[in-house]
């Protein structure tokens, strides 16, 4: 906005410094075009007044010494013409006349016509200027004079003034410029800090922190109560979040009270319990208790997620990847498939909200060794490089199909095909919300062989 806003300003201006300049130029030309006009006008009709006797008498010879003695002070060459339009009198000499380029303005004063400025003066037009005023004796065109003037001395003038106009006029440019471009990025710094707090409230908001006010930051007053509007909307946004967030954490510890003593109280059914119906609903609303359990739990993990703002902390990769290997090992032993780990990151450290790998390591293992069959095998691998560390957990089970891919982390959301298998479908979004605290991407994809390969960007502490 800033590029297309300037242009059209210089676009203005420009054209305001031309639409001036040019005009300005023109009649300069037209000015001094007039000046000489007049000048050689004055002249031809006095020798036009001179000439009247001479020429009635037959004895142009008289006006010879004039008309020379003109030449040679003022370069103007002087012609006089009979009635035929024959010359019978030059400055320069008989036999020195070009009579084409006065054929013309002869044929019209002639005609008894005054004479006329003719196309006006450029600097590059090379044609001398050429007048003729008809000799009238008794009313009657008897004649005519022909003066023709160059015009050099008159174009290089025009030319320097046309030089002086077109510094000034880029001069004028300038200083508007500089006038202009402040103005223009006076009005539209509220829009710059609009579009800045704009891109910082998403980060705000996600990481829990308070939205950094726009405030008075200049600009036209229409502009500044906008970024008044934008803050107040970015604090309630940032309050309703912070109260749903709230409200699930305190929601969550409220209910595993209640929660606890239901599986107390179910706990201590068993052995009591002798019809087999009863005993069937028993097992049942003890597995639905063990999933509401394992739900709050998960929840409460989606709260401190959330609200983890922007504390990061700096934990061993390779450290907490080989401590979460090792006690995922014995549940991945249980149900018969290994775990692999491939890790080439040396000593590097990674910035994450504290136990934040941890949680994301658990989520991403908990998930792979339920969906991989007996006999697979789940794959940790970890590199850096380009100062961000990248982490990824492959199994080798069912997998997603590739329309499901971008869904999978929205919170609850689980596959159709996976319906039988135990869990609340939260998994994924609390590691995108841990993740995206980080500062990090969450990748999902399919790779050969079947499975769902799971990658993280993480950054490198330095």
């Amino acid at each position: 906005m800033r590029v297309r806003l300037q242009g059209i300003v210089v676009t203005l201006v420009a054209l305001l410094v031309f639409g001036l300049g040019i005009p300005l130029a023109l009649s300069t030309a037209g000015s001094l075009q007039q000046k000489l006009f007049l000048d050689r006008l004055t002249d031809t009709s006095r020798f036009a007044s001179l000439a009247q006797r001479p020429l009635l008498d037959n004895q142009l010879g008289r006006l010879e010494p004039e008309l020379r003695r003109y030449t040679e002070v003022y370069g103007v060459k002087v012609v006089v013409v009979n009635q035929d339009g024959e010359p019978v009198l030059s400055s320069l000499g008989a036999g020195r006349v070009d009579r084409s380029a006065i054929e013309v303005p002869v044929n019209e004063a002639l005609a008894a016509r005054p004479p006329a400025a003719g196309p006006l003066l450029m600097p590059w037009a090379t044609k001398p200027l050429v007048l003729a005023e008809p000799i009238l004796i008794d009313g009657e065109v008897r004649g005519a004079v022909v003066t023709e003037s160059a015009t050099d001395h008159v174009r290089t003038q025009l030319m320097w003034q046309w030089l002086l106009l077109a510094a000034g006029a880029l001069v004028a440019f300038g200083l508007a410029l500089l006038v202009a471009l402040p103005v223009v990025r006076w009005t539209l710094r509220p829009v710059r800090r609009l579009d800045e707090a704009t891109g910082a409230l998403v980060a705000s908001v996600v990481s829990g922190r308070e939205a950094e006010p726009v405030g008075e930051s200049g600009g036209p007053p229409e502009l500044r109560q906008l970024g008044r509007s934008f803050d107040r909307m970015a604090a309630s946004v940032s309050e309703a979040l912070a109260a749903q967030r709230a409200f699930v954490a305190d929601a969550s510890h409220q209910l595993r009270n209640p929660l606890t003593a239901l599986k107390i109280r179910l706990g201590n059914l068993d052995g009591q319990v002798t019809d087999e119906t009863a005993a069937a609903d028993l097992e049942a609303a003890q597995v639905d208790a063990k999933r509401l359990n394992q739900i709050l739990d998960e929840l409460l993990s989606m709260a401190r997620a959330e609200s983890a703002g922007g504390e990061l902390v700096s934990e061993d990769l390779a450290e907490v990847i080989a401590d979460r290997v090792a006690d995922w090992s014995v549940v991945g032993a249980a149900r018969e498939v290994a775990l692999e780990s491939a890790v080439d990151v040396g000593g590097a450290r990674v910035l994450v909200p504290p136990r934040g790998l941890e949680v994301v390591l658990d989520a991403l293992l908990d998930n792979a060794l339920k969906f991989s069959p007996s006999g697979t095998s789940v794959e940790v691998a970890a590199e850096v490089a380009d100062g961000r560390a990248t982490v990824s957990v492959r199994d080798h089970g069912p997998g997603l199909r590739e329309e499901e891919l971008e869904r999978a982390a929205d919170r609850f959301w689980r596959s159709t095909a996976h319906q039988n298998v135990p869990g609340s479908g939260l998994g994924l979004a609390i590691v995108t919300e841990i993740v995206r605290h980080s500062g990090g991407e969450l990748r999902l994809s399919l790779p050969e062989g079947g499975g769902l390969r799971v990658a993280m960007d993480f950054p490198v502490a330095s």
